[in-house]
């Protein structure tokens, strides 16, 4: 089964686009309509990208990779799932966008695309559907231009160690096999009538850091978070609007962390 994770995957995010797109989570009509789908965080991160050239790896249906677009880059968005990249596009025209999208793997990505980008970029539930990080980092490397910036936000891999409802530990803090379940629903609607079978793996912070510091990227900055920006876990608390926690467990633990790393 493993070493099928790319079609079980593929056809699991096929599923859930189709919901996803309908979602109150997603706000397909709000985004239609103007709204930024970036957080806070990655905001900060990015500054001004108004003339800058930026690859979005595991953009899902392309909000963000849009997003983006709108506040000036030259975009390119990567998804796996082909109905995730169908919709992006057709989002893309419908809205007169010069973003640019490919239907591929991360780790296929230089047999589609043969360019070099100021900034490459990937947030919040990404590498978690990769087995290798060095694969992953060398890919990161392959595509930014000498002193490029790769920009990351993602959830801390200390909440991936939990159990659905964040009342013990479930997982492994470091990667060992393969975690292979069968979801019913999913974050963007737990009610969804969906059942998808996924094969991911966690990935300690060491493990993310040694990949893109091996390959030639140079970390300028690491930051934790005690809260996520999206409402996409169980037994959650809005604090603060836009910053939810888990309740029982207030900031006592890190949800999200970020990397600024420079190709050398």
């Amino acid at each position: 089964m493993e070493d099928n994770y790319l079609e079980i995957n593929r056809e699991t995010w096929n599923k859930k686009t189709e919901v996803h797109v309908d979602s109150e989570f997603y706000d397909q009509k709000g985004f239609l309509e103007g709204n930024n789908t970036l957080k806070p965080i990655e905001l900060d991160l990015l500054g001004d990208i108004s003339g800058k050239k930026i690859l979005h790896l595991q953009c899902h249906f392309g909000q963000d990779t849009m997003s983006l677009s709108r506040l000036g880059a030259k975009t390119t968005g990567v998804d796996l799932s082909d109905k995730a990249i169908n919709k992006a596009r057709e989002t893309a025209q419908q809205l007169n966008l010069d973003t640019h999208f490919v239907n591929c793997d991360v780790y296929s990505l230089p047999e589609h695309l043969n360019e070099e980008f100021e900034i490459v970029f990937t947030s919040y539930g990404t590498i978690g559907w990769l087995p290798d990080l060095d694969k992953w980092a060398k890919v990161i490397q392959r595509f930014l231009k000498p002193g490029g910036k790769f920009i990351m936000a993602d959830f801390h891999p200390v909440v991936w160690m939990f159990d659905d409802n964040f009342e013990g530990i479930g997982y492994n803090y470091f990667k060992e096999d393969p975690i292979i379940e069968t979801i019913n629903g999913t974050y963007a609607d737990k009610e969804a009538p969906i059942s998808s079978k996924t094969i991911s793996w966690n990935h300690a912070t060491s493990e993310i850091l040694n990949s893109l510091i091996i390959n030639g990227l140079e970390l300028n900055s690491f930051n934790e978070y005690d809260y996520s920006p999206y409402d996409c876990f169980n037994k959650t608390e809005e604090f603060e609007p836009g910053k939810y926690r888990i309740m029982h467990l207030g900031n006592k633990i890190p949800m999200v962390y970020s990397i600024v790393a420079t190709k050398k």
